[in-house]
């Protein structure tokens, strides 16, 4: 078990795994193996909700222990630990039931929280807009509620009228009715500002563009790439879970046509269904795309995993058939000789280093051809000069190759997205006709 130097104000965290006494189903794995795995990837969590790692567990069962998951034999054991490392924090690598938790907190006599409430934290520190900050507090609430029983039985205060008096209210049954309450002010809250979110998309929509959401498992560079195709100023961080709240930009493809960007939140392995469904912001940016940009870190030897993941979470949010470029990223960490034999060995992945430029024109280029939306076509034109908005969608959402000046007129030979040429078709010059700009 390897100890960290901290501050003083750190918290110290003991982390708890649990494997299963049984053969891994991926061939050449280990038992335990992808555990130890998701142990590392907690200690990334509790970093970036700005803790520190004082040691690791991992208990082999043949199955969980209904009543403390691990068993009261070894939270003896986890209890020496954490005098020995002066942990004042366990963490379970596992959702914890409420009758667990109260159990494992009376053996250990120290607070103990499980994933789901970490990654809670680590969202309450990072959501900036007001629809984040009330989807996070709506997820927090909605997990405290079960979680009060056994928390305190003292009796509320007593009023002084008729109808008041008796043995009360009891704290238990307050706070719920506190949480309840809240839970239903959030809600109407989020729904105002989802219909303000809606109204804003139509507007968008409301512009002949495409959009392209970058999706991927956490910490996959995907700001990084969002930053080096948008030129837009995204936080990028080590960090997980950095990027919560959705970041739409535009940008022009080799076509000449121009299409939205969006980040999105990255995706985890157990990533709770309840915060899947909090954090629509994001997510409907998922939903509302006409390609997927699935981002790796080809660079992490665990990517197929990574990958298997992130697959079952578009599955569940209904976007699984959804066109998708997968985009390997992080090849500047790559090997030469590896780098060479993956590009040998996969011609429908696009490879790129979002850190140094390295692909990117390349992966442009594939999402011009992947674009299942509005074709580029060909357009000899001939519109007024006194027509200036049309003029300026021209140039802005299309590629004008020639222009002419004759009276009041503009004569242009253009390539359009299929949208912004039925909008403009009654400039078309007639007897020339269109074509495909492919």
């Amino acid at each position: 078990m390897k100890t960290v130097r901290t501050t003083e104000s750190a918290e110290r965290a003991l982390l708890v795994g649990l494997g299963r006494k049984r053969p891994s189903r991926v061939p050449g794995q280990e038992p335990g193996q992808a555990e130890r795995e998701s142990l590392a990837e907690l200690a990334e969590l509790v970093r970036s909700a700005g803790g520190a790692v004082a040691g690791s567990i991992l208990q082999m069962r043949d199955a969980p222990d209904p009543a403390t998951l691990v068993g009261r034999g070894k939270l003896q054991e986890i209890e020496i630990e954490a005098r020995t490392y002066k942990a004042n924090l366990m963490i379970f690598d596992a959702n914890l039931t409420p009758s667990q938790q109260r159990n494992i907190e009376k053996a250990l006599d120290c607070r103990v929280i499980d994933r789901t409430q970490l990654i809670l934290d680590i969202f309450a520190r990072h959501a900036r807009s007001r629809e984040g900050q009330l989807q996070v507090e709506l997820a927090q609430l909605n997990y405290l509620l079960p979680r009060l029983s056994g928390r305190g039985t003292e009796l509320s205060r007593l009023g002084g009228g008729i109808g008041t008096r008796g043995p009360g209210e009891q704290k238990l049954e307050t706070d719920r009715r506190r949480i309840r309450d809240r839970v239903g002010r959030i809600k109407q809250n989020i729904e105002a500002v989802r219909k303000q979110r809606a109204m804003r998309r139509a507007a968008r929509q409301a512009v002949p563009l495409g959009t392209i959401a970058l999706v991927g498992y956490t910490n996959a560079g995907k700001s990084t790439l969002f930053n080096a195709l948008a030129q837009a100023g995204v936080l990028v961080s080590p960090k997980m879970f950095a990027t919560l709240d959705p970041t739409v930009r535009a940008v022009r493809l080799p076509s000449g046509r121009r299409v939205l960007l969006s980040d999105t939140v990255g995706f985890i392995r157990d990533l709770p269904p309840a915060l899947i469904a909090a954090f629509r912001a994001t997510l409907e940016e998922v939903q509302e795309a006409a390609l997927l940009l699935d981002v790796t870190d080809v660079s992490n030897p665990s990517h197929a995993e990574q990958d298997a993941e992130v697959g079952k979470v578009l599955a569940d949010l209904g976007v699984g058939d959804r066109p998708r470029l997968h985009v390997c990223n992080k090849i500047d960490r790559l090997p030469a000789d590896q780098l060479d034999a993956l590009l040998a060995a996969n011609g429908t992945k696009v490879f790129v280093s979002a850190l140094t430029g390295r692909g990117l024109d390349e992966l442009l280029t594939r999402i011009d051809a992947a674009m299942p939306l509005d074709a580029v076509v060909h357009l000899h034109l001939r519109v007024p000069l006194a027509d200036g908005r049309t003029l300026a969608l021209l140039h802005a959402l299309g590629r004008v190759l020639s222009s002419t000046v004759q009276d009041s007129f503009m004569q242009l030979d253009a390539e359009l997205p299929e949208s912004l040429a039925r909008r403009v078709n009654s400039y078309s010059i007639p007897g020339a006709g269109s074509t495909s700009a492919e």
